[in-house]
């Protein structure tokens, strides 16, 4: 799946609290504020990406964005200023009867993250009880007609149980898989833990299989590309496709794996969008190197393997390079 040049996605941390302290969570507190943003806040910054006129889709996220208890306000702020699509990433839990408050003509999908078929597996990673929150809520959105997507983050912690969640997804009515590669951000990259991104012949092995497998039982699947064939182009997201991470504390970065260091290319001030001066993210994305993706060799240069000769192995895609696996019936 090639990057989509004239799509806009917004991916907004309306907050960064939480009820859960998932052992693999990206949030950074002290780099992505502490503060809850209000709602005229919120619609403000929608504003600021509606009105530059390209196709836009929007992801609130948090922390757990339906803690906030204006969500369903912003969802219809963002319906009603002409958003192209919205989706609400959520652990399960649905506080303020998110499910209630809104409708699957506000929402296109509800995407929930659980990372087990079991809550033997899901909980030590998520928290305990989550399991059960989490497949209850899910299956209450399927009833209500909600576009449902599910968020499963592998790791060494998770990768064997992997290939049970097609069938599971197949019975509760999930429409979308999304299998998500662990980033060394956040709890990842400071707590030590059995929790570790795949090595190549790990990820191969298993991940594009599963796809395979749900996409056969209906499910569109989608996952990072990660690694890249011998003769296959590098392309920086950066350069070529519109992505923005937005922040409570009015951060904007364009690439995901900056989030832990203060080096965002553009920053909210007074509610108006500005570009950041002075080194940031935007000088890296020009710069060619064999490992392909400059930030993660930077940030997780532990991706990478290298030969006797001291040249990399293979290349490390842009982590926003998705491989889509269809349906049969949808190919």
């Amino acid at each position: 799946m090639a990057f989509q040049a004239h799509a806009k996605n917004v991916f907004f941390h309306i907050l960064t609290q939480c009820n859960l302290s998932c052992r693999h969570c990206y949030i950074n507190p002290e780099q992505h504020g502490r503060q809850t943003l209000d709602i005229k806040t919120i619609c403000k910054w929608l504003d600021a990406f509606s009105a530059q006129g390209a196709d836009s889709n929007v992801i609130f996220l948090g922390g757990e964005p339906t803690m906030h208890p204006d969500l369903d306000q912003a969802i219809r702020h963002a319906r009603s200023t002409g958003y192209k699509s919205i989706t609400v990433d959520t652990n399960g839990y649905c506080f303020h009867d998110i499910l209630d408050k809104t409708s699957p003509g506000e929402v296109d999908v509800f995407s929930f993250s659980l990372d087990g078929p079991t809550p033997e597996v899901n909980d030590p990673i998520r928290g305990k009880g989550s399991f059960k929150i989490c497949t209850k809520n899910l299956q209450k959105a399927v009833k209500k007609g909600f576009g449902i997507s599910l968020i499963y983050t592998v790791s060494t912690g998770n990768l064997k149980f992997l290939d049970q969640m097609p069938e599971l997804l197949a019975k509760w009515g999930v429409q979308r898989f999304f299998i998500q590669v662990i980033g060394l951000r956040g709890n990842a990259a400071s707590n030590a833990s059995d929790l570790n991104q795949l090595t190549r012949s790990q990820w191969d092995s298993v991940v594009p299989v599963t796809a395979e497998k749900a996409a056969l039982l209906g499910i569109e699947t989608t996952y990072p590309k990660v690694f890249l064939e011998s003769g296959e182009k590098f392309e920086c997201a950066g350069k070529v496709a519109e992505n923005y991470f937005i922040f409570p504390n009015g951060r904007v970065y364009r690439c995901p794996l900056c989030e832990d260091y203060p080096i965002h290319s553009l920053m909210f001030e007074d509610d108006r969008l500005k570009p950041v001066s002075g080194l940031h993210e935007d000088r890296f994305f020009d710069l060619n190197i064999p490992e392909g993706c400059v930030m993660n060799k930077l940030i997780q240069p532990g991706n990478v393997e290298y030969g006797p000769d001291g040249d990399p192995l293979y290349q490390v895609a842009c982590c926003l390079l998705k491989e889509r696996v269809s349906p049969p019936d949808q190919s």
